[in-house]
């Protein structure tokens, strides 16, 4: 529900994200021009065009020349492999295939339920997988996910799900990631890691974690990711 108390152009970008939420506004078509909102909804495009800039600024939408304002998505596989070498043995660089281990229905303990903004013991979707190229698995990942988000992945055969999640979330269950946050740490190797990797147990692996969020800054994927850590590679730019 909007609140009227706020400014009428805040009023707006709640509407615009309540919008795009529902599936009112499709994420592969631009959003209608500020001429068409403005005819629409009966305000000044200063007003529109207010709404708009603050959800660019917010990281929601993104403006393209000559073709229009569009919801905003992040390049979330590349933002992962830009912290290890993945080639094929050719030496291209490769999206690793994915291969679901597992898929059961768990209960979210107290931390989970912290990061998605969950009650402790609601029910969450949990999926093991691991990533592969030409047959050697790259990264060992569990993946938990609001079960009422995402009911209709419970029976999805596993063939279907396919190298990437996040087209498949928005394609069957509406839910479009926007943005995430991560972290790194280094690791030693469990048992079942250390075997999935082709590692001996207690070698140093890297520990990426991720919280994606949808464009309301909800959290709806929590995910762990590890590597080996003769793989792994970091670099920033320091200006």
């Amino acid at each position: 529900m909007i609140d009227t108390r706020l400014p009428l152009y805040q009023q707006l970008r709640d509407d615009f994200l309540h919008r795009i939420q529902t599936g009112e506004w499709s994420p592969d078509a631009a959003l209608p021009s500020e001429n068409e909102l403005c005819e629409s909804l009966g305000v000044a495009v200063g007003t529109v065009r207010k709404a708009l800039d603050v959800l660019v600024a917010e990281g929601v939408l993104v403006r393209q020349q000559g073709r229009g304002t569009f919801l905003r998505r992040a390049s979330f596989d590349a933002s992962l492999f830009r912290f290890f070498r993945h080639e094929d043995r050719e030496g291209r660089r490769r999206v690793p295939d994915s291969h679901i281990l597992s898929r059961r229905g768990l209960q979210a303990d107290a931390g989970l339920a912290d990061l998605l903004r969950l009650a402790p013991g609601e029910p969450v979707l949990g999926l093991n997988r691991l990533r592969r190229i030409d047959g050697e698995v790259v990264l060992v990942e569990e993946i938990r996910l609001p079960a009422t988000r995402f009911a209709l992945l419970a029976d999805l055969p596993i063939e279907e799900f396919g190298p990437l999640l996040y087209p498949l979330y928005e394609r069957l269950c509406g839910q479009i990631v926007t943005s995430a946050r991560e972290s790194l740490a280094v690791a030693t190797a469990n048992a079942e890691i250390a075997a999935h990797l082709g590692i001996a147990l207690g070698s140093p692996i890297v520990e990426i974690e991720r919280l994606a969020l949808d464009c309301t800054g909800q959290p709806i994927e929590w995910r762990r990711s590890w590597g080996r850590g003769d793989r792994f590679r970091y670099r920033v730019d320091i200006r």
